[in-house]
Parts: C-alpha cells; structure tokens; sequence
C-alpha cells in the first residue's frame, strides 16, 4: 500500500466509518477489514491518528483499528504478519513525540505501545524504556504527562508476564529504573504538597495526576520486580516513607472541600498507597515482616482512634480494616502446633503481632467495632423506610457501593474475635449484659446500640459456644423482645430473628422449635413489609429449614404450615423487587420440599399464581431459575398429580431446555432437572411429555457437564415406556450416540453403553434394532479386549442382554461382524467367548456376573464345536457367578438365590 496515495482514501473510508448512517458505515466497515492484511495500512493509520488537525473521531477510529491489529497480526507467527520492515518503522513512529491533546487518544496510544511493547521489549525494542526516562524528565507538561502515562502502561504490561524468562527480564528493569522511578515519584509529590499549601489548585491537579502515575508505575516494579524485595534496600526506603507520604496527603484531604474536583484524585492516591502495601503483603508476606509493626499502627490509630476523626473517608477504612485483617489471617504468620517446624520469620512475625495485639488494644477495636461501625447510619435507617424491600437486597447481598463498609467490618470482627476469642469473648459478654432488659423505645441510640451488639454475638456464635446459654438467653429475653410491636423497636425484632438464625445450628433445643415458629408466625402477619421480607430470608434458611440441621421434626411445624405458607404466599405478592421474590420463592421452595407430599393441601393458590409470575420474569433470567427451583419441589411434593401441571410445566421445560434459545444459558440447569422429576413423578408418557424430547439431540451435541442428566432423562423416557418412545425417536438417538462416542471420555462412553444396556434390557425386541448401527463396535471391542475394565464390563452386559434375550438377533451380529472383518463365524465366535471367560474379572456387579453366566450358558444348547471347546470355561465362571448371587438362610441354613 502505497503511503501517499493510500493516506487520502483510507482518511475518507475512515471518515465513513464514524457516519451514522448504516448505508455508508457497513460498506466502510467492509472495505477497512479487506485492508487489515495489506501491508501499509497500519503505517497509514499511524499517520493518521498522530494528525492532530484531522476529526477527533477519525483519530479515534484510527487508533483503534491499529491496537486491534497489533492483537492480530503484530506476532510473527501470526497469519498476515506484519513485515519486520513495517514494525520497524511503526516502533520508530509510536515513540517520536508524546504530544496527544486529546485524553481518550493518548490513553489508547499508550495501551497499544504496551501491546507492542508486550512482545518486543526489550529485544526487538531496546530504545523504548530509555526514550520513556528521557520523555518523563522534560519540562512541557503536556509531553511529560504523556510520556509518564505510557511509561505505566508499559510497565504494567511487562509485569503481567508469567513465563520464566520474561520474569527475568523483568527483574532485570525492575533493577535499572526503580531508583529513577522513585525519585521521579518524590519530585512530584514534593511538588503536589508545595502547590497545595500554596493554594495552587490548578497546578496542585497536574503534579497529582503525575504522583498517581508514577506510583502506579511504582506499585508495579515493587510487587513484581524483585523476588526477595526485603533484600532491597531502596524498596524497604520506599515502602517505610510511603507511610509518611500517606499521612501527609490524608492531612491534605482536611483542608480541600469534599466537592473540590482535586479531593476525589487525592482520595485515588491515597487508595492506591494502601493497594501498594496490600499487594505487597499479599505478594510477599515474609518480606513485608518489617512493616507488620508500622502497618497496624497506622491502620489502627486512623480507623480506632480519634486521629482518623473528619480525615477517613469510607474506602480508605475499608482499605485499612483490609490490611489489619490479612496481616491478623496470614498463615505465614502464624506458627504451626509444633514450634520446632516454624520458620524464624514465622515466629518473628506471631511476636510482632503478639506484642501489638494486647489486651487494651484488642478491647479498644472490639468495642470500636461494635458501637460506632456496626451501628445502622442514618442513611440506611432513612433507606429502611423509603425503599424496605432495596434496603432488604442491600442487607442480603447487593452490590451497590454505598454498603460495601458493612461486610467489609463484619469480616474483620470474626477474624479478630477468632483469632483472640480468650481475650475478646469477656469483652463482648460485658456488652451484652450491659443491655439486658429494654432499652426506652425513645432513646434511638440505646436501640441502635444493642442491635449493633446483637449483631457482633450472632457474628460469633460458633466462638461463644461454651460461654452463652442460649436457651436461657431465647426464653428470658430474646422472645420477649420479639414480641415488642412498637414501630421504632423494629430494628431489635429484626435483629432477633437473625440472631437466632445464627445460633440454631450451634445451640438451640430442638423442644424450643414450636415456641419460636409461634412468634415467627406473629411476626408473618405484620404488616410492616420490611421485617417481614428481612425477618422471613433468615428465619427459614437458618431456623426452620437448614440442610444440614438433623433435628428439623416435621411433626413440629406441621401446626404452623397452612398458616406460614398462606403468609409466604401473600408476600410473593406483595413485593415488587425481583430480588425479593427470588428470597421469597426460595423460601417457599425449602418449605415444599421439607414437608414433602404434606403440602398438597395448600399449594393450590401457588400453582395458580407461578405462570403469571413466569410471564411477568420473562426479562429476569435469575427469577425464571427460582422458579424452575420451585417447580421442581413442587412436582416432587405432588406426585403423581403433578400431571394437572403441564399445561403451564411443559412449555417452561421446552424453553429452558431448548438451547435455540438464549434463556436456556441461564435456565438449562434447573430446567434439566424439573423435567427429570417431571418424569419420575409422571403415571404414564403423554405426548405432550414425547414432543419436548425433540430437544435432546441438541443437548447431546453440547457435550456438557449436563450429560449425566441426560442419560437420566432418557433412562426415564425408557422405563415410561420403552416401545412408544423408541418408534418416535430411535433413530435420532442412536445417531447421537454414535456421534457421542466418537469424542468422549471413557467415564463418558461408560454412561452412554449404560443407557444403551437399559434399553436393551427394558425392550429386548427393539431395543437391538434401534441400536444396531453401534452394536458391531461392542462386539469388536470384546474380541479385540477392551483395556479399560469398565468399558469392558458394560460391552459385555450389553452382549450379555443382546445373547441372552434375543438369540436371532445375536446370529446376524455375528454374521455382520465375520463379515467386516473377514473372517469365519465359529473363529469370531471363539474368540469372544474367550475373551468373555478372561476378562470376566472386569465384570464386579453380581447382577452384572450372573447375566454374563445365563448369557453363555444359553450357548451350551448347540452342538457347535466351537462352544462346546468352551464348555470347561463357561461352567467354571457359571459356578463363580453362582457363589456371587447366593446368600445362606439363617432359618435352615441352606443357599439360596
């Protein structure tokens, strides 16, 4: 492509590349991907985009279309490789000047430098790095930024290198820069604190945006440039000043205005310094031991003491309580049950820790925690009455940034209290008894308070186990405050529950169960919605209905079921939100399926409400999946009678199983699973039940970790009925069985035979001629002597079914066979028999061993030589499988089958 000519029509195609208009975009959409592969063209696009005079958005389409090529076509080995001449002159090009005006470009210039940079630095690329420290030092502002920007992506890029040799490169760089880089990132600190304190905002902007830069470049080099950093000296120096540092821009956050646009980049670099420390520890644990001491009392003093008070900001406790969290769980800091097998680093880093967590420290964050960070804001409690069921999806789990504080604290406080539960424990059991009785339900803050200290003894259930009488505790006040109906007691009602929740799988009397389900049945029908949504989640995962609770009686809630379920039922109703459904359904999915058949009575208004529901979710993929769950509990609690369900069942499994369609991503799971109860539960095979297994061959082509179920599935169109099924779909799943079986596992061609065996076994007439195109392939593998001893032993079964139940159509198998291979019948049928005595030993099931015994001993009959040559072997694995299937009678102490 020639670069004069060429520049003109590529601007203008370009140019028609940013139109609106379809007509004359695809066309230059076409007619640029025809270009990919010409040599030229991305010297025609560096041209282009390096034009500050030309269209921002031609520039910007440009630079694009250049960094995806480089993805393409920059390796060598990549088919339509750039020329080494043209990466020559483009290299040469992408580093000549570092002027781009526009933001979005220079960013994009600096990623696809680091793209090239990925592969041909520093061999191919020696002058990169060298042009990069030239490029940062300059005085123009513009060209310094720019080049400092491209010098992070670069070293961002070559530190996410894995391979041996790369790393070593790395290394290599880490070494030669990082005393440049350090001193690069103090001159503009330096300069960012000497602007602020002279009120310089503008200025102060642009030295900070270079501070971040540089210390992201240096975050990079320090995490990844060094395998044993704490050998290094100016890496230590960095990181014990990067303390100082921190302190100094935290006190410059007191002085700018939260709406000031410089306070939202200083709180970036502050983050970042704390992400510093954290990859570092995360990275190499035993090197940051000389930062444990000064790292806690840093974290400590800011986030537990007055010295953070109007400076922290919410990421940044975030971040500390992070810090102090991995450094209280790090296992390179704790020493093992035999001293002796302990590291001294470990055993330096426990005394550091030791040493700094002792009792006064340790009560003073217990205590922090409790009453300032578990208490509910007024945001939250403004949220709870404005939006309940939002404030519910937050509490369970949402994603929004505003409440991401509250796990973060709750993590911190189990770690801690486990870690120092002896010293902890007295601590919180103060607190708690400080609280007893009730507090004045005008007196917001005591109601905040003792929620916040119910919060932290149900967050340390399983550590207060040998300190609380829980029962005790649930009868003489904890009941009694559920009871409490006044509107601003809420907060404790809710707390309650979820208390409770939290200590019945570690101690609650099972003979307690009816007391509590009665005050839950109370709280159902409270009409205030949010105790309701929030109370209802946690009562019936963590106190009706755990999986793993072994004292769950049904007799005891089968008083309360009607009322409980009515109650659930009502509330899907009620609520809007799709999350809140999905909790609710959910719920109503555990009850159905821990009463069993026993719901019956009540699940008329449940059927009548989920195809309404189903048709309402048609855009909430994890909505239609709870219901597809419930479904499944359903016709499982229905039985039989889950036929009156297919109208609305069928089309739901048709949909969710079809993989035509998109929902199926999301829904195929469930969806397999409720048309496997489906037919369990069915009395007969209706053709509405025949017609949705048009689905299965495209199933089975996906070869996924859904084939199991779908074996099952077939298992119980067979056992359904066999002879119906096999006419209407016989040759469709042969086919895909072959198809299967071509590319497969060998557990996975274990369970296709299984099938196969099944159906020969269920109809020993058809089944044979449905799968005769794939039984030559079992007959071979037996004489040829399969190596893997369970594909043996189902080959054999299948023979075994095949010899045994339909002796004419084993005779034509065994002609076809001699045929295709060319050889005699009683050579082909010597040899099986062989083999079949031989490798009986595969065969481990008794079942299994006696049909193989009936099998050949059905071959006795004949007067055919060959067999009879075989007589001694086929009695001996006889009498074998005889011994297998006979027990003794303990009455008359003979054997019988």
């Amino acid at each position: 492509m020639d670069l004069n000519s060429a520049s003109t029509i590529v601007l203008e195609v370009l140019t028609q590349a940013t139109s609106q208009d379809t007509a004359v975009l695809k066309p230059a959409e076409e007619q640029l991907k025809q270009w990919e592969t010409q040599p030229g063209f991305y010297s025609v696009l560096l041209n282009i985009f390096t034009n500050h005079t030309l269209d921002v958005n031609v520039r910007w389409l440009a630079v694009l279309y250049f960094k995806n090529g480089i993805d393409r076509y920059w390796r060598r080995v990549a088919p339509h490789a750039l020329s080494e001449e043209e990466k020559t002159m483009l290299r040469a090009g992408l580093i000549t000047n570092f002027s781009e005006p526009v933001n979005q470009i220079a960013t994009q210039i600096a990623v696809l430098i680091a793209k090239v940079a990925r592969v041909d630095c520093p061999r191919q690329w020696p002058e990169l790095i060298p042009t990069l420290l030239e490029s940062v030092k300059v005085q123009d502002d513009l060209r310094q930024h720019r080049a400092l920007l491209t010098f992070y992506h670069v070293t961002k890029t070559l530190a996410s290198k894995r391979l041996a040799a790369d790393r070593k490169l790395f290394y290599d760089l880490a070494s030669d820069i990082y005393s440049f880089a350090c001193s690069l990132w103090n001159h503009h600190t330096d300069t960012f604190l000497q602007q602020v304190c002279a009120g310089d905002e503008a200025a102060a902007i642009n030295s900070l945006e270079r501070t971040l830069l540089s210390l992201k470049v240096l975050r990079k080099l320090t995490v990844h440039g060094f395998v044993e950093p704490h050998r290094n000296a100016e890496v230590m120096g960095f990181l014990h000043v990067m303390f100082e540092r921190l302190k100094q821009f935290l006190e410059c956050s007191r002085s700018i205005r939260a709406e000031n646009i410089c306070r939202d980049r200083l709180e970036k670099t502050i983050i970042l310094f704390t992400k510093v420390l954290l990859d570092f520890l995360d990275q190499h644990p035993f090197s940051f031991m000389p930062l444990i001491q000064r790292s806690l009392e840093f974290a400590v003093s800011y986030v537990f003491t007055e010295v953070g008070e109007g400076i922290v900001f919410e990421r940044f406790i975030v971040q500390c309580m992070n810090l102090i969290k991995m450094i209280v769980k790090n296992y390179a800091f704790k020493p093992s049950k035999n001293v002796e097998d302990t590291s001294p680093e470990t055993l330096q880093a426990h005394k550091i820790k030791t040493e700094f967590f002792i009792y006064p420290t340790l009560m003073e964050i217990c205590r922090r925690l409790v009453t300032h960070y578990f208490l509910l804001t007024k945001e939250e409690l403004t949220m709870w009455e404005e939006d309940p069921e939002g404030f519910t999806v937050e509490e369970t789990g949402g994603d929004s940034w505003k409440y991401s504080l509250r796990p973060c604290i709750e993590v911190l406080f189990i770690d801690i209290f486990h870690e120092y539960n002896q010293t902890l424990t007295p601590v919180l059991l103060e607190m708690v008894h400080s609280l007893q009785g009730f507090p004045d339900i005008e007196d917001t803050s005591a109601i905040l308070i003792k929620d916040a200290v119910y919060n932290a003894v149900g967050l340390a259930a399983y550590e207060l186990f040998d300190s609380v009488d829980f029962d005790q505790w649930f009868k003489n006040q904890l009941l009694a405050e559920l009871q409490v109906s006044h509107n601003r007691y809420k907060p404790i009602r809710r707390r309650v529950i979820w208390l409770i929740g939290q200590w019945i799988s570690v101690k609650f009397k099972s003979d307690l169960r009816p007391v509590l389900y009665e005050a839950i049945q109370n709280l159902l029908q409270d009409q205030d919605l949010v105790v309701s949504v929030v109370n209802l989640y946690f009562f019936f995962l963590n106190c009706c209905l755990p999986v793993d609770d072994f004292e769950f009686r049904t007799d005891q809630f089968l008083p309360y079921l009607e009322s409980m379920f009515t109650l659930l039922f009502q509330l899907l109703q009620e609520v809007t939100q799709c999350d809140t459904k999905m909790h609710v359904l959910h719920v109503l999915s555990c009850v159905i399926e821990r009463v069993n058949t026993q719901i019956q009575p009540y699940v008329g208004c449940l059927i009548q409400y989920l195809p309404l529901l189903w048709k309402q979710s048609e855009e909430h993929n994890m909505l239609r999946c709870a219901i597809l769950t419930t479904l499944i509990h359903l016709v499982q609690g229905l039985g039989a009678d889950s036929k009156n369900l297919y109208p609305f069942l069928l089309p739901v499994i048709q949909l969710s199983t079809d993989v035509s369609q998109p929902p199926h991503v999301y829904l195929l799971e469930d969806g397999l699973e409720l048309w496997l109860v489906t037919l369990e539960n069915s009395p007969c095979l209706t053709p509405e039940l025949l017609r949705i297994f048009k689905n299965m061959s495209a199933l089975l082509e996906l070869s996924s970790e859904n084939l199991k179920k779908c074996f099952k599935i077939i298992n119980a169109y067979v056992f359904l009925s066999s002879s119906e099924f096999l006419q209407m779909y016989a040759a469709d799943l042969c086919q895909s069985f072959c198809e299967l079986l071509k590319d497969i596992t060998t557990d996975g061609q274990v369970q296709v035979l299984k099938v196969v065996e099944n159906i020969l076994k269920v109809n020993p007439v058809l089944g044979p001629q449905v799968f005769q195109p794939l039984l030559p392939s079992v007959f071979k593998g037996i004489i040829d002597g399969e190596r893997y001893p369970v594909v043996m032993s189902t080959y054999l079964g299948i023979m075994g079914r095949v010899l045994l139940q339909n002796a004419r159509f084993f005779s034509l198998l065994l002609n076809q066979v001699a045929c295709e291979l060319g050889q005699e019948l009683d050579q082909i049928l010597g040899n099986m028999i062989e083999m079949w005595v031989n490798r009986m030993d595969n065969i481990t099931q008794p079942e299994r061993r006696k049909l193989s015994a009936l099998a050949l001993l059905s071959l006795l009959p004949s007067l055919n030589s060959v067999i009879q040559d075989k007589f001694c072997g086929i009695i001996n694995i006889s009498v074998e499988g005889l011994h297998d299937v006979m027990t003794e009678d303990s009455e008359t102490g003979t054997y019988k089958e």
